[in-house]
């Protein structure tokens, strides 16, 4: 099976307007269609508590024939267009759908952050980590996200192997940012943080990225939007994965990126595994 995950930070720009970025972005949704998924999954949405409007179904629906569409949004008392995931599979596949409360602090449980795909061997499971934020002010929350979110998963594993996806807003190692000194205890690379992705790998849980290409540098996911070169000089993090049951590591084919051309910001990821 293919999939591909991608935080496309807002779904309507992507899809209605005619920005410069924005139009990189729409190039960005047809290389993502060239590789005809079986799954797409879809973070940072920034859609309304309703949903996709009829407006964004109708573009979907072109430009990705042949998908089903579910979503989870950020819903009072979370903040409203902010956060939120969605799944776009083929309508020859046929999941059972649901929305995990895992018990987070705050209103994270309440700001569209997880999907779950069940199918009959295995879980598809999709999620956008919230960020410990400016002056680290949600690192705190941060740390019990990542507490709940890695019990979540290991109590799916019980019942079936599991294959995660999304932005996880961590960098796990130093090997995967390009400044790993001159970020520390920048949001993604605290001790903190660094730690809660040990702890989820170690409840079974692989990277594949890693699995599959071992230690090569230079390889990111994400490259900051507010610095004008950081993506030409691939000053970049990578803070966005796949990750499979260790017992399934061994039915990965790729795990790789794929290229977003000057688009900055996150690149869609890419894992073929054999399921």
């Amino acid at each position: 099976m293919k999939f591909i995950s991608w935080n496309i930070d807002s779904l309507n720009a992507a899809l209605t307007s005619d920005s410069a970025r924005a139009l990189l972005s729409k190039e960005v949704l047809n290389t993502i269609k060239g590789y005809t998924p079986d799954v797409i999954a879809l973070q940072e949405t920034k859609l309304s508590g309703n949903g996709p409007t009829k407006k964004h179904f109708e573009i979907l629906a072109d430009l990705f024939p042949d998908y089903e569409t579910v979503w989870n949004s950020s819903v009072e008392p979370a903040r409203k267009g902010y956060a939120g995931t969605m799944f776009l599979y083929k309508n020859s596949l046929a999941p059972a759908v649901s929305y995990p409360i895992i018990g987070a602090p705050g209103t994270m449980d309440s700001e569209g952050r997880l999907i779950t795909l069940e199918f009959d061997d295995f879980f598809l499971t999709q999620v956008y980590t919230p960020n410990a934020g400016d002056g680290l002010n949600r690192l705190k929350d941060r740390q019990i996200w990542d507490q709940k979110y890695a019990e979540y998963l290991e109590n799916l594993d019980k019942e079936k192997y599991v294959v995660a996806t999304g932005d996880y807003n961590v960098a796990h190692k130093e090997i995967d940012l390009a400044h790993p000194n001159n970020n520390r205890n920048s949001p993604g690379f605290t001790d903190e943080e660094r730690e809660g992705f040990t702890n989820l790998l170690a409840k079974g849980f692989t990277d594949t990225f890693r699995f599959v290409h071992g230690d090569i540098a230079d390889a990111y996911t994400w490259w900051a939007q507010r610095v004008k070169t950081s993506k030409t000089n691939n000053s970049g993090w990578r803070i966005d994965y796949w990750l499979v049951s260790n017992r399934i590591a061994d039915k990965i084919l790729k795990s790789e990126m794929i290229d977003s051309g000057p688009r900055q910001d996150h690149t869609p990821i890419l894992l073929e595994i054999n399921l």
